[in-house]
């Protein structure tokens, strides 16, 4: 059984988030990849804790299965490595700020005239063009810009940034799609392809309820806390011993969820639709709250569960890691250290393929530089 990428060599220069995230989706999909780093220094996320036996946590979360060498771009010895790595190499990954990768001779058009069918891949805060493109960003600062945060939160809160680093996820999941697409054509002829993803950009594209109300109402939405704002009943409810959700998120599942929870709103207008639901969410929320107030979250999620509605724990991360749906689809793995010995977790491969094994554990992350004589004779055919 072949990985589905099994072949592909990707160098990449990235570091931190957004293109380390990339990158490793694309190795656990069997990629080689080989991760070019800063001599002495490495990957910032090297210095990152939580840290276990002096290794970083955060590291080998991202970098699990990678390889490392450390070259000097300025350096003329380096940069002879660096463009053998380029000639076996089918998609570089880079997230410089723009002009970064120009000013040290390897831009968009000096990398295709003298690799036509290299793939450049680049991830920044603000893309290759436009004003800002060469403005720093972090994670913060695009959830901010990008609007995320104006709806994330409590009404008449401050707003707040989602507790994932969703500007660097999402946009290292939208570069590695555009790797995919660039490596389609490719195979179809169509040679190499700049690959361009700004992280605001990729906010923006996150935003599918929030654009379309704007742009219908006139008005920007704010934050709406756990309630969906176009669909009710959909958000957190109190049970007798906490909070848990419940998605009724059509006609049908509100009419199981009425008679799971004996509410007797058959032929109220306020909740015949769910435009009228949303519109009177408030009301909805306190009378199915009168009813799961005199039960258990475990309770109600039984109940509804087998009446057919969605439902669920909200889960502290301790929770999800022993949830027997996330140990049954492989989700949490083992990333080995380099005597074979398990050292961290870290997120499984969700993208499940048939006829494609899905290991238990991941190779080690690399030591700054440890990979250099196995890549060298491997670029010199040893």
């Amino acid at each position: 059984m072949t990985a589905p990428l099994a072949g592909y060599v990707i160098l990449d220069l990235s570091h931190v988030l957004a293109g380390p995230y990339c990158t490793m989706t694309l190795a656990d999909l069997g990629a080689k990849v080989i991760k070019v780093e800063r001599p002495g220094l490495g990957d910032d996320t090297r210095a990152f804790p939580p840290f276990k036996d002096g290794k970083s946590a955060y590291f080998a979360a991202l970098n699990h299965g990678k390889s490392s060498i450390a070259l000097d771009l300025k350096e003329d010895a380096d940069r002879t490595i660096f463009d053998e790595l380029l000639s076996r190499a089918d998609v570089l990954v880079e997230n410089f700020r723009p002009g970064v990768l120009e000013r040290l001779g390897y831009g968009w058009e000096a990398l295709h005239a003298a690799f036509p069918e290299l793939i450049l891949a680049a991830v920044s805060g603000f893309g290759q063009t436009g004003p800002d493109a060469k403005r720093p960003a972090y994670d913060m600062v695009v959830q901010a810009r990008g609007g995320v945060m104006s709806i994330t939160g409590e009404t008449g809160r401050e707003p707040v940034r989602v507790g994932a680093s969703i500007g660097d996820i999402v946009a290292g999941m939208f570069l590695s799609q555009g790797i995919l697409a660039a490596l389609v054509d490719r195979a179809r002829g169509g040679g190499g392809r700049r690959v361009d993803v700004s992280m605001l950009d990729s906010q923006l594209a996150i935003l599918e309820h929030a654009i379309a109300l704007t742009t219908v109402t006139g008005k920007a939405p704010g934050p709406s806390g756990a309630r969906h704002p176009l669909i009710a009943p959909f958000e957190t409810f109190h049970a007798s011993d906490g909070l848990f959700v419940i998605a009724a998120g059509n006609d049908t599942l509100f009419e199981k969820l009425c008679i799971a929870l004996a509410l007797p709103l058959d032929g109220d207008d306020r909740f015949a639709s769910n435009p009228a639901r949303v519109q009177n969410a408030r009301l909805l929320k306190r009378l199915i709250e009168a009813v799961t107030i005199e039960h258990t979250r475990a309770h109600w999620i039984a109940k509804l569960t087998a009446a057919g509605v969605p439902t669920g724990a909200i889960q502290t991360i301790d929770q999800v890691l022993k949830d027997p749906q996330i140990q049954a689809r492989n989700m949490v793995v083992d990333v080995l250290d380099r005597n074979g010995r398990p050292a961290f977790k870290a997120a499984g491969n969700p993208i499940k393929m048939s006829d494609v094994t899905d290991p238990t554990t991941r190779p080690p992350a690399p030591e700054l530089d440890g990979n250099r004589g196995e890549i060298l004779r491997w670029l010199r055919g040893g």
